[in-house]
């Protein structure tokens, strides 16, 4: 149990705004005050801490190197608000992805200092369809449950992408869903009619949707138009450089619990050059990273710029702060982040009136900013 702590300012809780005090500890005690409307005060912003459930890396590291790669990983991206987190991995040998898992699953069963929770793993590929790769390596197999179960065994897999139309895949959905796991729907050529009876099989959302999926078209809807027409969630990666706002926009009024994600880079909180992204080269240059070739890799994206991000196209910073945190929490299953309220992990960001973080806590904890 952590020292007994203090914040006084615009505290965002489930039923709305409250100026006034939130007390805690590693949890949430209370929170005192009464509902007003923040734009009638300069004090600062308190909101639940980023819940992100697609990191790759920052930091100059990459969750495929294994080693100590998710500890930097996730020290950085407290140090921009993401309090929770799935470590992502990459298309790869079976090899490659065990001995990942292998030093991901020691950071899910202990938080480092001035890091965020690694909750578990996002197993994106090798379950994907080979002509719609996008930055994954050529590395895509068709899943059977035997091989998911020993991943899985190595460390916990929370989250799944998967290409429905593969063979074999759709009663896979069927499993790994009984399993407990999210199946979401990514790097995909499936038809909309594909996308629908994997929502049927249990599949729950769509991997950073536009990219790396079949297009809407009026007569043929394609993965985008299952999702529009029927997800009830889904990620996407509010960057500004991956889907257009006005798509963004389209979204989330289609989409209810639409959630943003960063799908960052070791590129993140790096300097331009050259970084890896599982076994492929990128380059991060104006802001972008990319293949040789030109071809979106990734972002160097974090969660309080996602925030700045959908604020500057419109959101309200309620509704800005679902998407970047509770929303993710729910579709995972966690009532205990994502949100303000007693007895909730005390997971905290502090922003000026610029939105600019000026403190962060992970389960009470003060993360130090000094190298952000």
């Amino acid at each position: 149990m952590r020292d007994a702590q203090q914040l006084q300012g615009n505290i965002l809780t489930p039923k709305g705004w409250i100026q006034g005090t939130v007390n805690f500890s590693d949890r949430i005690a209370n929170i005192q005050g009464a509902f007003s409307d923040p734009a009638k005060n300069d004090l600062p912003y308190i909101l639940p801490g980023f819940v992100d459930l697609h990191v790759h890396g920052a930091g100059g590291k990459d969750t495929m190197e294994a080693g100590d790669a998710v500890q930097v990983i996730a020290r950085m991206h407290a140090q921009h608000g993401t309090t929770s987190m799935l470590a992502t991995t990459m298309t790869a040998p079976v090899s490659d992805l065990e001995q990942a898992l292998q030093a991901i699953s020691i950071s899910c069963k202990e938080r480092g200092k001035n890091s965020a929770r690694v909750l578990g793993v996002h197993l994106e590929g090798p379950y994907i369809n080979p002509g719609k790769l996008g930055a994954q390596p050529d590395f895509a197999t068709l899943a059977t449950l035997e091989q998911v179960q020993h991943l899985h065994a190595i460390a916990p897999i929370k989250l799944i992408t998967v290409a429905p139309e593969m063979e074999g895949h759709l009663e896979l959905v069927k499993q790994l869903t009984e399993m407990g796991m999210q199946v979401q729907i990514g790097h995909t050529l499936g038809t909309y009619e594909e996308g629908v009876a994997a929502l049927e099989n249990g599949a729950t959302g769509f991997t950073h949707l536009y990219n790396a999926m079949s297009r809407l078209d009026h007569r043929a809807p394609g993965m985008v138009g299952a999702a529009l027409a029927h997800a009830k969630f889904s990620e996407i990666i509010p960057d500004l450089l991956h889907v257009h706002p006005g798509a963004i926009k389209a979204a989330m009024r289609a989409i209810p619990h639409l959630y943003c994600v960063t799908d960052s880079t070791a590129a993140s909180g790096m300097p331009d050059g050259q970084y890896m992204l599982g076994r492929q080269v990128v380059h991060k240059c104006l802001g972008g990273v990319r293949l040789e070739d030109g071809t979106l890799a990734g972002s160097t994206l974090t969660m309080d710029q996602a925030l700045r991000n959908l604020v500057s196209i419109g959101l309200d910073l309620q509704d800005a702060s679902r998407r970047v945190s509770t929303y993710a929490a729910d579709y995972l299953g966690l009532p205990e982040r994502g949100r303000l309220q007693i007895n909730s992990y005390a997971d905290i960001v502090v922003l000026d009136r610029e939105l600019n973080l000026t403190a962060v806590y992970v389960e009470g904890e003060k993360i130090d900013l000094a190298n952000a």
